[in-house]
């Protein structure tokens, strides 16, 4: 039976992940070790042996950020048609992988606007809300970012996607038989840490406001999928196996 999966790739290090500052709209490249870290997770994770199998995916979505779209770039998954984008780095060679999937870069998956709090960390935004007069312990998840964004105004735009992903690419194939002629089904997102945590607090249906116990390291990759090939039961696969051909 088909389970279909979302894939979660969030952008390799900058020099702004690596420091803490929290990084929204401005645009910064990603460091060299980054680049080098990414190319290795696609050797590693991305081939038709692979946890990402290139020719079972069926759209990917990009961040508007060019730390995302290069991090993509460098998974080197195959695809055919042109990039919705200017090349941001040197291409690299083919590895004999082709993918079909069209790629869309999506306003809904950018990076949470962080208002007055971007460019500084966690550390000097509660600085600066103690001298406000608010005592109690800054928590994104809790109450946003001054002049930015809101749980709320996250929560709204990730359950769209959300919804577009199991109306157009999930639903049509989960719980299908396996075979040569199910259309693919996996969706490939890469983005950024803040809103790919939320987005899967929001796949299995948890609020934000709760916060979540788990992290997405700079050019991780994270895996959502369903139980029991159950559109109505999502779920975080904590541990995904390679597939093999018998």
């Amino acid at each position: 039976m088909t389970t279909p999966r979302v894939f979660l790739v969030r952008h390799g290090e900058t020099e702004w992940s690596l420091s803490g500052k929290h990084t929204g709209r401005t645009d910064i490249p990603l460091t060299a070790n980054g680049e080098k870290r990414v190319m290795a997770t696609g050797r590693a994770l991305v081939g038709n042996d692979r946890l990402i199998v290139p020719k079972q995916l069926a759209h990917i979505y990009v961040s508007p950020r060019k730390r995302a779209q290069r991090t993509f770039e460098l998974l080197n998954l195959g695809i055919a048609d042109p990039l919705p984008w200017k090349v941001h780095g040197e291409k690299l060679p083919e590895v004999g992988i082709d993918c079909s999937a069209r790629v869309e870069v999506t306003e809904d998956i950018r990076e949470w606007d962080y208002g007055d709090y971007e460019g500084i960390t966690s550390p000097e935004i509660r600085a600066i809300r103690e001298k406000q007069g608010l005592t109690q312990r800054w928590d994104i998840w809790r109450d946003g970012c001054a002049f930015g964004e809101t749980p709320d105004d996250v929560t709204q735009r990730v359950d769209r996607l959300i919804k577009e992903i199991r109306d157009k690419w999930h639903g049509p194939a989960i719980g299908k038989p396996k075979s040569g002629e199910l259309p693919p089904a996996d969706v490939l997102i890469v983005a950024h840490g803040h809103i790919l945590r939320a987005f899967a607090m929001r796949w299995v249906g948890k609020r934000l406001h709760d916060g979540p116990a788990f992290l997405l390291e700079a050019g991780g990759v994270g895996t959502l999928s369903y139980e029991h090939h159950s559109i109505d039961e999502p779920a975080i696969l904590l541990g995904g196996a390679f597939a093999v051909t018998p």
